[in-house]
């Protein structure tokens, strides 16, 4: 089992390296982006037998507890 753990800046929070990024894609001549936002991205190999209602939960957790940083950032979960 297998599970992702997208981490994103809070809308309103300032983003200094997606707005560096942004700089950069429009310095070498990319056009047409209006904004980059830039975040984190975890995989979490998961014992196959563990229940998946149990994997999400504690899932769940982890990201709120040590991947993420819930004063500025948001997570979302996804089992596969």
């Amino acid at each position: 089992m297998l599970a992702k753990v997208f981490v994103t800046l809070k809308n309103g929070v300032l983003d200094p390296q997606g707005k560096a990024i942004h700089h950069a894609a429009e310095s070498i001549g990319y056009q047409g982006i209006a904004d980059v936002r830039q975040g984190k991205y975890f995989e979490i190999q998961l014992d196959a037998g563990l229940d998946e209602a149990l994997a999400r939960s504690q899932v769940e957790k982890f990201a709120h507890d040590v991947l993420s940083n819930p004063v500025i950032e948001d997570y979302r979960v996804e089992i596969s």
